[in-house]
């Protein structure tokens, strides 16, 4: 068995970014990969514009007690389209345009409004700051500045698009991957299982996780324990850019899916990492370099080792960084026991601690249990031959 550590970077090796893109639409760009930097078609704010509500006035004159004659008003979207002169103020609000001769925002809370019968006027009040309460032209951003490429596109991302003034961008093709679930034992949700079978969960799961990461997943029809079927299924995969197998990679009698990738002309990397849940994971190259993960059958194995290698894998096809999850270090809120030879991913939920981040591992850590997985939001990492360890004490943890 090799290291987790070891497992990812064997992966990486066997994955290479995608060619080919596309124009996405705005709205439909979120969660893909921008393939080259995107530039701004206008200056944002396109104005020096008021950060506050208040009065534009020229600054020379601001003091404690200074008065100004309100000559106007400017709102957003509609702008003064008169010049501030001295001890003139235009009524201004947030975001609307600053007026000709005017540097200054006074703020409503500074100013004191006054009615002397020939128009309005204002004081300004004692609590006087000196900030200028304008945002200035360009600010932001200005006409040409880029949005760089590669990146996995945010909503974040998506807003500032907007405000560049794009309606499109260009984006790596999604890489699909092919996810083949195997086992006489299993159906599909909704179908009615025999007394020896079981509904599969794996395949919808990971399809879920790998549309949230940007891939195109794509469902195969079950593959059942005969070399036949699986030859089948992996034929009908040939033009995926990764392929994911579910189960049948241990050494029972009816595990045949490394025959049948064999068969198929798999080239094994490696098989078997020093890790619970997933030890029986697999990797290698399929005919044409298409690289081949081969997940545990358990359905919390499955989920746990598609967060540790697949997900990375996946940002490698897309042409990002890949990199292992992200740790985070915490302290345990309970003791834990000591671990076994093999380094535990453990479910796990995140609270509050009296210190920062704390961390609860949770009582059942059976493979197969989806309940206690759809609990966590977390893995607490104890590394192989860990001993017990009390609560307080720190830890790393991934969050799910």
């Amino acid at each position: 068995m090799i290291p987790t550590a070891e497992a990812l970077t064997r992966i990486l090796s066997l994955v290479s970014p995608v060619t080919g893109t596309e124009r996405a639409p705005l709205l439909e760009a979120a969660g893909r990969v921008l393939a080259a930097p995107a530039r701004a078609r206008r200056t944002q704010p396109p104005f020096a514009a008021s950060a506050m509500d208040g009065y534009a006035i020229r600054g020379e004159g601001l003091r404690p007690g200074a008065e100004f004659r309100v000559i106007g008003e400017s709102q957003a979207g509609l702008r003064f389209a008169g010049e501030v002169g001295p001890g003139q103020a235009v009524r201004i609000f947030t975001g609307a345009p600053v007026p000709q001769g005017a540097d200054r925002v006074l703020i409503q809370e500074d100013a004191e409004r006054l009615e002397d019968g020939g128009g309005e006027r204002i004081r300004a009040r004692e609590t006087l700051d000196a900030g200028s309460h304008i945002r200035p032209a360009g600010g932001d951003f200005r006409e040409g500045d880029a949005l760089p490429a590669p990146r996995r596109l945010t909503p974040r991302d998506i807003s500032l698009l907007a405000a560049m003034n794009l309606t499109e961008v260009e984006v790596l093709r999604r890489p699909v991957v092919a996810i083949v679930a195997t086992g006489d034992e299993l159906v599909e949700p909704g179908e009615t299982p025999g007394p020896d079978q079981i509904v599969s969960s794996n395949s919808y799961g990971l399809h879920a996780l790998l549309a949230a990461r940007g891939a195109a997943p794509r469902l195969a029809p079950i593959a059942r324990d005969t070399m036949e079927s699986l030859a089948a299924a992996f034929a009908s995969v040939a033009d995926a850019d990764l392929v994911v197998t579910l189960g049948g990679a241990s050494v029972g009698d009816h595990d045949l899916v490394g025959r049948a990738a064999a068969e198929a002309g798999l080239s094994l990397d490696f098989w078997k990492v020093n890790m619970r849940p997933g030890k029986p994971l697999m990797a290698g190259r399929l005919p044409g370099g298409r690289p081949l993960l081969g997940l545990p059958g358990n359905p919390v194995s499955a989920m746990v080792c598609a967060q540790l290698f697949l997900l990375p894998a996946v940002d490698a096809l897309a042409g990002l960084p890949a990199a292992a999850p992200r740790r985070l270090p915490a302290r345990l809120v309970e003791g834990v026991g000591a671990n076994g030879p093999r380094e535990h991913f453990a479910r796990a939920r995140l609270e509050p601690g009296p210190d920062g981040l704390g961390v609860r591992v949770l009582g059942r850590q059976d493979s197969s249990l989806l309940s206690v997985l759809a609990e966590a939001d977390a893995l607490a990492v104890l590394a192989p031959n860990a001993p017990a360890m009390a609560a307080g004490e720190a830890i790393e943890v991934i969050p799910l």
